[in-house]
């Protein structure tokens, strides 16, 4: 590039910059998002701009990608927009509200499946106090975020992140805006484990081809001012764009629209239960609301601060969405009280529940009965696209591969009443002081015992390596010299601790951190015949009813353990004893009610006798008076 082209890009980058502070100071709402009441879509037909706010043009000396966040502030708030809940999973001053999936850091070879999230969960870890840095985490988990993951300098300086080279994630509208048929968000994904940040939001263009990796590149890399690599093999990161796309005035149709299309929320909200007799795909049922027609925004609605409604009963006290109280089970489902009804959105009807006593209200979920798999003796693997990789080209997808999810899992909730959750075992190398563990990073606690789980293997390719309790009493030893003051050494694995007493042999101990973490069902949604209940009360109170007395097995590398389970009502804050009393009632209820009804007949013959009997010696009576007189 000339210096002439390289002092006109700067000069236009300082004139957007000024251009964008001014429309900030002044409040003025922009074009894009103003309301004039119709409800017709509004055609794109717009200029593409590149993060430096120059025009794209296929002919221009340097073709950048597409940069959604100067593309779209042309006409739209991107920064309110950027403080919406898909965005603000790093700013502690959001209220976190109910439990979600938790990003999940994994790695067979030292047994480790760490829960992360920025936002206050319980039984998450925080990336930033456990030493994943920003860069690290874009890395891991950016295939499966609309963004952003940028440089965070407030910190420590990460030596190891390459921000320069692979640009950052910005904002990507595209994820769920971009309804063309050939918007691909698997190339975001992959573009991600390429290193090629900056190009990522651009490759899910239907008219754009990438190339090359931003991770060949040197640590000196400038993809604004780019120098052939040295080594002729590698490809440097670069885009094309489709030239027949463009219009003579170097505008292009974009297909986006507020009318969120089910597919696009699907690469990153999908779900797959494995199963022994698992149906194949053309044999699944959807959730009951998309076969009624409805399409995910229509219940998970936003407006421009992106503030999406999540969905779940007691939302509307932790969100200022107006639609949040309303977009739950009961809001659509139940009436309302107030001078305005708001139930029966999109003509749910009010269900009956005839029969049911109103104890199962008060201590249960709606989508305890009505969401997710139908439960069986023991919980199964489950997958997920955020924690699987499901979408995504050449991902090991096969079962068993890690992180292991399990489903359904039936917990109680912070309200106390129980629902259906998915649950991940915390397996980690730690420093445990008291109650607190602090888990350690692959990348830091491998140096230090992988001389004592060196011969560990997995039985499947993806999956635990297998750790003898030899094999983990020796890494403890070697991880004791390295704990602070006032912890000790220890694992977190399959719901227990493993520690060394005084005379350094292993012990199992309980522990608050060893406790499956978990996030509620909510889909899919089975139709009112499907519930559990349908059949009877037995569905749930059956002496080994799934619901209860279901097992969770241990997930664990530990090969004395395995074969462990865990009853699903420890996780529902009730006595196992009195339920199992209380569902062998059940067993005797229908010869109960035989023995009531014919009891019942017996008390009715008994007083229909005595009061006939009284009738007649009423009757007599009076006809001995009438007779007196």
């Amino acid at each position: 590039m000339t210096t002439f082209l390289k002092l006109q890009r700067s000069a236009a980058v300082v004139f957007v910059c000024l251009f964008a502070l001014q429309m900030r100071a002044s409040g003025a709402e922009k074009i894009g998002d103003e309301v004039d009441g119709s409800r017709s879509p509004s055609v794109h037909v717009i200029d593409l701009y590149d993060k430096e706010g120059m025009k794209i043009r296929p002919d221009n000396d340097i073709v950048l990608p597409m940069s959604n966040e100067q593309t779209c502030s042309q006409c739209h708030d991107v920064e309110k927009i950027s403080k919406g809940w898909h965005f603000n999973w790093k700013d502690p001053s959001v209220d976190p509200g109910r439990v979600g999936q938790a990003w999940i850091l994994a790695d067979p070879e030292t047994g480790t499946q760490i829960p992360l999230s920025y936002r206050d969960w319980p039984g998450t870890y925080n990336p930033d106090e456990i030493g994943v840095t920003m860069w690290q985490f874009a890395k891991l988990f950016g295939r499966h975020s609309p963004g952003p993951m940028k440089e965070d300098l407030e910190g420590e300086i990460d030596f190891d992140a390459r921000w320069m080279v692979s640009g950052e994630l910005e904002v990507n509208c595209l994820a769920c805006h971009d309804n063309e048929p050939g918007h691909d968000q698997s190339n975001y994904a992959m573009e991600v484990m390429r290193e090629n940040f900056h190009w990522a939001a651009a490759s899910t263009l239907a008219f754009t081809t990438v190339k090359g990796a931003a991770k060949d590149m040197s640590a000196t890399y400038d993809f604004l001012f780019p120098e052939p690599p040295l080594d002729p093999k590698l490809i440097e990161p670069s885009i094309s764009y489709d030239e027949d796309r463009f219009r003579e005035d170097g505008k292009v149709f974009l297909d986006v629209s507020t009318e969120i299309k089910n597919e696009n929320c699907y690469f990153c909200h999908s779900n797959f239960d494995v199963h022994e007799d698992m149906p194949e795909k053309w044999m699944h049922d959807q959730d009951v609301h998309l076969m009624a027609g409805l399409s995910c925004v229509d219940c998970h609605r936003n407006g421009l601060g992106h503030n999406i409604v999540r969905g779940y009963e007691g939302e509307a006290e932790h969100s200022d969405n107006p639609l949040a109280a309303s977009s739950s089970c009961e809001g659509c489902h139940l009436p309302s009280e107030g001078e305005k009804p708001k139930a029966g959105r999109f003509a749910a009807p009010e269900p009956e529940h005839a029969g049911i006593p109103t104890v199962h209200f008060r201590e249960l979920t709606c989508t305890a009965c009505h969401s997710g798999p139908w439960p069986e003796d023991d919980a199964y693997l489950a997958m997920t696209a955020r924690a699987n990789g499901l979408g995504m080209h050449g991902i090991d997808k096969t079962p068993g591969v890690l992180p292991h999810l399990y489903s359904p899992v039936f917990k109680e909730n912070p309200d106390g009443k129980i629902g259906p959750y998915k649950v991940v075992y915390p397996n980690f190398w730690a420093y445990i002081d008291g109650e607190n563990a602090t888990p350690l990073v692959p990348e830091k606690v491998k140096p230090i015992i992988g001389e004592a789980i060196a011969g560990a293997k997995p039985e499947q390719r993806g999956s635990w390596h297998q750790f003898t309790d030899e094999q983990v009493a020796k890494a403890l030893k070697l991880l004791a010299d390295t704990t602070p003051e006032g912890s000790a050494a220890g694992y977190v694995s399959g719901g227990k601790v493993f520690a060394l007493d005084k005379d350094g042999e292993l012990v199992v101990e309980e522990h608050g951190a060893a406790k499956p973490y978990g996030w509620p069902i909510a889909h899919n949604v089975r139709p009112a015949e499907q519930s559990l209940g349908v059949r009877g009360c037995g569905d749930c109170h059956e002496t080994d009813s799934p619901i209860v007395f279901g097992d969770i097995p241990a997930d664990t590398p530990m090969v004395s353990q395995q074969g462990e389970a865990m009853e699903m009502a420890s996780l529902q804050g009730v006595d196992r004893t009195h339920m199992k009393l209380f569902a062998m009632s059940f067993v005797f209820r229908p010869m109960l009610k035989v023995v009531t009804i014919l009891c019942s007949a017996v008390i009715a013959a008994v007083v229909l006798f005595y009061v006939l009997k009284a009738f007649g010696f009423v009757t007599v009576k009076a006809s001995d008076d009438e007779s007196a007189i």
